[in-house]
């Protein structure tokens, strides 16, 4: 079950990276930035069911590494004002973070798989991706409002 979800994972992390150089090339919007976060929310119903259930040092664990992720994230992701169009600007640091970020998540549940239960560190795991995606869409929706602004202001 653990090689199988590291798998999935690696396959899911490729797909993001793909769309992501793709929305490189058609200028975004809020709805591009908000909306990811809000479908992964849906995850959280995982822990309706006791085995992901994680305890509060646990949950905190999680939270605060995502949120140590997501300055990476954060730093790499910046747009760009085409024409009167704001785009996703395309970062070759990006690239090895993200790469980077799923080796040492990999490395971190081979490691973690140990000593806590399968369910329980797929809830972690959840919540730091959540705790990490969270604050960069946050910040990306902030810059994007900030230089739409000034593109208002220059028409």
């Amino acid at each position: 079950m653990a090689i199988f979800s590291s798998v999935f994972a690696v396959f899911m992390a490729g797909l993001v990276f793909f769309i992501r150089m793709k929305a490189a090339e058609k200028p975004t919007n809020a709805k591009k930035i908000i909306l990811p976060p809000i479908f992964m929310s849906t995850g959280a119903l995982m822990f309706l069911h006791p085995m992901f259930r994680v305890t509060m040092l646990e949950c905190v664990e999680a939270v605060f590494v995502g949120a140590l992720f997501s300055i990476l994230l954060i730093k790499t992701s910046s747009f760009e004002v085409r024409g009167n169009k704001i785009y996703l600007q395309r970062s070759k640091a990006f690239a090895f973070i993200f790469v980077g970020l799923i080796v040492l998540r990999l490395a971190l549940k081979t490691y973690l798989s140990r000593t806590i239960e399968y369910g329980e560190l797929a809830g972690m795991f959840w919540i730091l991706a959540f705790s990490m995606i969270v604050p960069w869409r946050v910040a990306m929706y902030a810059s994007y409002r900030r230089l739409q602004r000034e593109v208002k202001e220059k028409s």
